[in-house]
């Protein structure tokens, strides 16, 4: 977790900071759904957050099918479609802290063991590691007093920056929010309706550049319609 130095502070200039994630093996794997299953009640929460959410700062050459690492790896790996289907609709966003979304990810796979006569295997090459992520933090020395400011900033933000300001936020803020919203909030009433909708934009069912798009379309909408 972040300190809570990082947060963004409502009294104060909004920071831009970026980051990058370093991925570590944990040395816990599994070939067959009994071993991940066990994997997932010991796996650490910040395995969790690296599966989850690891992939949008992850360079990769096509779409995933699956939007995080479980239900992919039950698919490609143990060819195991209706699991896969089950895991990709666990929605990290909608539970209150980590444990219950590992919680509810060991339900599904428990219940699909339930399910099936055999325990399935995957290829040994096609094993699933569990890791985790080390987030490394830079500070871009740009700082913003003024909201208005950011308008042109957003479209030419890095994916780093996105992610730092709106998915590790999530971790290190009160409403388990965004940093921008938590900024906002400190700046008087007027900007209260640009910082719920930032907040109600769920970063989990877009790239790191289609969240980009968003917010600054929802930052253009507020100070273009200001203008009109």
């Amino acid at each position: 977790m972040i300190a809570a130095s990082n947060l963004a502070s409502p009294t104060s200039p909004f920071a831009l900071k970026d980051c990058a994630l370093i991925t570590l093996a944990t040395g816990t794997k599994a070939q067959n759904l009994r071993e991940f299953a066990e994997g997932l009640q010991n796996a650490s929460l910040d395995s969790f957050i690296h599966h989850f959410w690891g992939r949008l700062l992850t360079p990769t050459f096509d779409e995933p099918e699956y939007n995080n690492d479980f239900a992919s790896w039950a698919y490609h790996g143990l060819h195991d479609k209706p699991l896969a289907e089950r895991l990709s609709m666990v929605i990290p966003t909608d539970y209150p802290d980590l444990e219950a979304l590992r919680q509810e990810v060991v339900d599904v796979v428990e219940q699909r063991l339930d399910e099936s006569e055999l325990v399935p295997w995957a290829k040994a090459d096609q094993q699933f590691y569990f890791l985790r992520s080390h987030i490394v933090i830079f500070d871009t020395g740009r700082r913003f007093t003024d909201p208005e400011e950011l308008l042109p900033v957003f479209p030419t933000l890095s994916t780093g920056s996105i992610y730092y300001h709106f998915i590790d936020a999530q971790g290190r803020t009160e409403n388990r929010c965004n940093d921008f919203t938590v900024w906002l909030s400190g700046l008087g009433e007027c900007y209260r309706e640009l910082g719920q909708k930032l907040c109600c934009v769920d970063p989990y069912f877009s790239s790191l550049k289609e969240l980009r798009k968003i917010v600054t379309a929802i930052f253009r909408d507020c100070f273009d319609g200001e203008k009109r």
